[in-house]
């Protein structure tokens, strides 16, 4: 006689049991995703805060802020704070990718895709922090911060398009403008990835180190980089304007062009800013909003990238002849 198979348990998770009473609604879920982008650009610049202060290694090892003290001590002073405090955000930024992470999980009907695209958000964050304390341990090396931004930048981009993504439906992709326009759109993303990779080179060989000890800066002269960065934002900013007069071109929609428009006042606003503070000795408070800058601008590149194609709701299949032969026939 065979012994009947033990019967499966299933364990169901905080996250489940919360997505299985819980339905919020898309302009909710939208909201949760906007709270992990706004909090991503915000460690962004409290980030650079860190380094315009010269707070760099205000706290002397990681994960601890001393060997012997988990927290700021008051010998560590102003430095202390600054630096302790922008590692105390990291648990706020945990908090809005995890509001957003629930939101993405609980929307009904379950959307797999868009939950995981949620959840590369915290291990993005997670592995951020690692290299932050990479940086600490490597004295500010200039090569460990530029990753160190790169990432924060790799993170506002899943937050964005998070952001995105639960306004629009799972079905196909549909283009909203000629395929050579798109291909515009994709070489502004490209040649605006480089841009802010060339400004790592900046800033890695500038004055601004994050600590008032003898940092080691990139290997070659601050004001070349500088001059290479610059090119490479005004073919950014040319490529934006090709891209703003094509899109009236073929009466492109709307929201489309809005965020044309939007990427060119951006772009305006952060070269002003970048040639004022190049000619001024770099002042913090400008390299600051430089910084704010470059946020602001990846997001509407972004943001214009993706209006470039429609994602309508996924349609239910419907059931064919067989699966309407394999139902069972009721009486009539």
């Amino acid at each position: 006689m065979h012994k009947p198979l033990p019967t499966m348990v299933r364990v169901e998770t905080p996250l489940s049991y919360i997505a299985r009473r819980w339905t919020p609604s898309v302009k909710t879920a939208r909201r949760a995703a906007l709270a992990a982008v706004v909090m991503s650009v915000f460690i962004i610049i409290t980030g650079g805060a860190v380094r315009l202060t010269g707070s760099g290694l205000g706290c002397d090892t990681w994960p601890k802020c001393t060997d012997d003290s988990l927290f700021a001590t008051p010998e560590q002073g102003l430095h202390g704070a600054i630096e302790f405090g922008n590692r105390m955000l990291t648990y706020v930024l945990c908090a809005a990718v995890g509001w957003a992470i629930i939101a993405a999980r609980s929307l009904k009907p379950r959307r797999r895709g868009l939950t995981r695209l949620a959840w590369s958000q915290f291990w993005l964050v997670m592995g951020n922090a690692v290299i932050g304390g990479i940086t600490v341990w490597a004295g500010l090396n200039p090569w460990s911060v530029a990753g160190h931004f790169l990432l924060a930048n790799c993170l506002l981009t899943v937050t964005v398009v998070t952001w995105v993504r639960i306004g629009e439906g799972d079905g196909a992709r549909r283009p909203r403008a000629p395929k050579p326009v798109r291909q515009l759109s994709w070489a502004i993303v490209a040649t605006t990835v480089a841009l802010i990779a060339l400004g790592t080179t900046v800033t890695g060989s500038g004055k601004h180190a994050g600590d008032s000890s003898d940092v080691p800066r990139m290997p070659w002269d601050w004001s070349a980089a500088a001059h290479v960065h610059a090119i490479a934002a005004w073919v950014v900013c040319a490529l934006a304007v090709a891209m703003w007069f094509a899109l009236r071109v073929v009466d492109a929609p709307a929201d489309t062009r809005a965020r044309s428009r939007d990427l060119l006042v951006v772009l305006l606003a952060q070269g002003f800013v970048g040639y004022v503070q190049y000619f001024n000795d770099v002042p913090e408070i400008l390299v600051g909003l430089h910084m704010l800058g470059s946020s602001l601008m990846w997001i509407a590149v972004l943001r214009l990238l993706l209006s470039m194609r429609e994602r309508p709701a996924a349609v239910a299949p419907v059931p064919g002849p067989a699966a309407a032969v394999a139902e069972p026939a009721t009486a009539s």
